[in-house]
């Protein structure tokens, strides 16, 4: 799949906003710590891949009910659905200089019965970008951190609808953000996400 650019202008992927907060200073503590171990941009993305993916655990596989939305707030109570998630990954790179975006896939959900719509990121090395998944690893899923081919936690089957948007976004998509805002807990908040763009 061909990805593409909302916009020419690269610096947007590097931008903060409300969001993707990186210049809170959870994001830049965490940041700073994950650098310090790093001996290269590749090595510090890959790490901070690695911190979200395993130490953010994914609110649904834990039960917890609680909405992170903002970049900070998903790194200090260490909770937060895919789309939480992104927003925590995304924040960490663009604060290092490493150009991010955000993407969507559209997924059956777990009934089989609609569809929901799921949230990764895009890095961009050697200038092409390269999909990754801080979802969270659980049985059936062993997403990874590559630039070499695609470690995704779900391959979308085009027969059951389900599909990857190749929209690289800057910012969070608004229909999404506005769900993540205003749910009151998780269980809401998986009935207000939108399904499709």
């Amino acid at each position: 799949m061909q990805l593409i650019q909302e916009t020419a202008d690269l610096s947007a992927y590097l931008a903060a906003d409300e969001v993707i907060d990186h210049h809170h200073p959870m994001v830049r503590e965490t940041a700073a710590r994950l650098a310090a171990e790093a001996a290269d941009s590749y090595v510090y993305a890959r790490l901070a891949y690695e911190f979200v993916r395993d130490t953010v655990p994914h609110s649904a596989d834990t039960g917890d009910p609680r909405v992170t939305w903002r970049a900070s707030d998903v790194l200090a109570r260490r909770t937060g659905i895919c789309h939480a998630k992104a927003h925590a990954l995304t924040a960490l790179l663009r604060v290092e200089d490493i150009p991010t975006a955000l993407c969507y896939q559209r997924l059956r959900d777990d009934e089989g019965e609609g569809h929901v719509l799921h949230g990764l990121i895009a890095v961009r090395f050697h200038g092409a970008w390269h999909r990754q998944d801080p979802r969270g690893n659980k049985p059936g899923v062993d997403a990874r951190f590559s630039l070499t081919g695609e470690r995704l936690a779900w391959t979308p089957a085009p027969a059951a609808g389900e599909l990857d948007h190749p929209l690289l976004y800057a910012a969070a998509h608004p229909a999404v953000l506005d769900a993540l805002r205003t749910a009151p807990d998780r269980e809401a908040l998986g009935r207000e996400l939108p399904s499709a763009l």
